[in-house]
């Protein structure tokens, strides 16, 4: 490609970089840009955090030998690149003369690769700071040239940049919609949660005051539909706004168990401290685990097992309850349920539940971090 051509090629990616929305889709569309206007052939992107742990999270045009059993190869394992990367000492675009995941498919089948022998990396960066590495490569190709190299490194600047701005938008939408809980949960205790408190307490003066027992019995029957409608309002107020989340997470589980009567043995081994889409996401799984033992197990102690080992953390919540009949080969029978495993599935984690007719309930998440 000459200048002009590598020129028009970064206007493009600049644009399409500017108006993603979605890291996914950019990522995406980013590669087969480079791919559709440069010699490169395949691409991918791996996102590599402070652990030093690597994801493929985007790829175009890989061989089969690479995207086979769910791109085994690119998942595991170690590689110079990705070494080097953690290292820090992958700093600039550079050619990779030996790449372990190349040559191990190569060994396999010496045409499975599509003629693609060797690819460049280069760190993808915003800043100080860094986010993983681009990789292209591009058949019969031993060597890429110094314009190639400089191309890669203007292409990583955009996507580093873009992966930013994406991010910040993220968290940005994040507090907007913690705000409106906030201001929601503030509405409901200020306006609803009262009125609910005060046709308790007029229903249970109205029962004084009479001494016909029916009309008697009809404001006690108020009194306690509104005293169960104050604590299911307590509830939906917990659960928009948590006290104590700030705190930590078993901080604000052990709040709501008080809150809806329950007594929590609590155990947590390893854990100092999580990522707030974790976090959050254990907080809603284990306020609807809560919840549906208050209603539906009979029972009044539950187990709670935190535990966070190097590359994973698990959660077990466990009654002694009613239990109920299920089979993991059917839908889960709740939208509740299903809305637990929905929301650990978002965050690459995964549900299980066991559970029999008179012999309680175990809900087990892992999300690997």
């Amino acid at each position: 490609m000459n200048e002009g051509s590598n020129i028009e090629l970064l206007k493009e990616i600049a644009e399409l970089l500017n108006t993603e929305t979605e890291m996914e889709s950019m990522m995406s569309e980013a590669l087969n840009k480079l791919i559709n206007g440069t010699v490169f052939t395949s691409g991918w992107i791996f996102f590599i955090d402070d652990q030093g742990k690597h994801e493929m999270v985007s790829y175009q045009n890989l061989p089969a030998s690479l995207t086979e059993r769910g791109c085994e190869r690119m998942k595991e394992g170690g590689c110079w690149c990705v070494n080097r990367f953690i290292k820090g000492k992958l700093t600039k675009a550079t050619n990779i003369i030996e790449c372990l995941r190349i040559e191990k498919a190569i060994e396999e089948d010496p045409n499975a690769t599509n003629d693609i022998l060797y690819h460049a990396t280069v760190p993808l960066q915003s800043g100080q700071e860094s986010f993983g590495l681009l990789n292209m490569a591009a058949p019969h190709k031993t060597h890429y040239s110094h314009e190639e190299l400089a191309l890669l490194e203007s292409v990583a600047f955009q996507i580093g940049s873009a992966i930013k701005r994406i991010t910040l938008t993220k968290k940005e939408q994040e507090l907007a919609l913690i705000g409106e809980r906030n201001r929601l949960a503030r509405d409901l205790h200020d306006s609803v949660n009262q009125l609910l408190f005060s046709l308790t307490l007029t229903a249970r003066g109205g029962s004084a005051m009479t001494n016909d027992q029916d009309i008697k019995d009809t404001f006690q029957t108020i009194q306690g539909m509104a005293q169960e409608a104050l604590s299911e309002m307590r509830a939906l107020i917990w659960q928009l706004k948590p006290h104590g989340l700030e705190n930590g997470l078993v901080q604000a589980v052990r709040g709501y168990a008080d809150m809806l009567g329950l007594k929590l043995d609590a155990e947590i081994q390893g854990l100092a401290c999580l990522d707030s889409k974790y976090e959050e996401a254990l907080w809603r799984v284990s306020q609807e685990a809560l919840n549906n033992c208050k209603k539906h197990a009979g029972v009044q102690s539950v187990r709670y097992r935190l535990t966070r080992r190097p590359e994973l953390v698990e959660l077990i919540i466990e009654d002694c309850g009613y239990g109920f009949h299920y089979d993991p080969t059917n839908s889960l029978p709740s939208v509740g349920l299903q809305g637990m495993k929905e929301r650990i599935k978002a965050v690459g984690g995964s549900l299980t539940i066991d559970s029999e007719l008179g012999k309680g309930t175990v809900l087990s998440v892992k999300i690997p971090c």
